[in-house]
């Protein structure tokens, strides 16, 4: 399988996105998600292959481009949660392997089953979106601790825990698992680095 450099994911998201503003909003984040991820990646070990972490991180959001009207720039936040079905087509029409595009389908939330999309009528085919693998898990995981509200905010893993509890006690547990096996990353450099505020 060919992993992309950081170049030419770069330049991917550069080609896909509507305007610059939209592109420096989700790139940024994707660069966070990759930077928390490497810094747990660093007291896992070797049993993670390091690349695909580091380009499941820089890609998993890149759906979030297709929310955008291109005749009005306006985003569509009513059907935010398709934006990882998007970015898994879009992988898809770009030539990447399966295990490139599912980052994005498997990232949202703690992971949505099958039960999520009938019980919550999301918008969505009936499938389970869920992580498996351990990079597919280690990219969900890092990806919690840093939002794309406006402005951007880093989230601690207390306010995460508490968030996800509307979902179910399973997510709380299954996030639980991840903080134990993963640990909790030191958001500092990055608060400093980015200047982004902390919830």
């Amino acid at each position: 399988m060919r992993i992309p450099t950081d170049r030419q994911i770069r330049a991917l998201h550069e080609k896909h996105a509507p305007t610059w503003a939209v592109f420096e909003h989700v790139y940024t984040h994707c660069e966070i998600v990759c930077g928390i991820a490497e810094q747990l990646l660093a007291r896992i070990g070797p049993e993670v292959d390091a690349d695909l972490v580091r380009a499941g991180s820089l890609l998993h959001d890149i759906g979030v481009y297709r929310l955008y009207d291109p005749a009005t720039g306006a985003r569509d936040h009513t059907h935010y949660i398709r934006h990882g079905l998007l970015g898994h087509e879009l992988l898809a029409e770009e030539g990447f392997a399966p295990r490139l595009r599912r980052f994005c389908s498997r990232h949202t939330g703690m992971g949505l089953s099958r039960a999520d999309v009938c019980d919550q009528g999301l918008p969505l085919p009936v499938a389970d979106y869920l992580a498996e693998s351990a990079e597919e898990r280690l990219v969900m995981y890092a990806d919690k601790f840093h939002s794309k509200t406006a402005p951007p905010t880093f989230v601690t893993a207390t306010s995460y825990a508490v968030a996800v509890r509307r979902f179910g006690e399973e997510k709380v547990a299954f996030f639980e698992s991840l903080r134990e096996r993963f640990g909790e990353p030191d958001l500092t450099p990055l608060i400093q680095g980015y200047g982004h505020a902390v919830v």
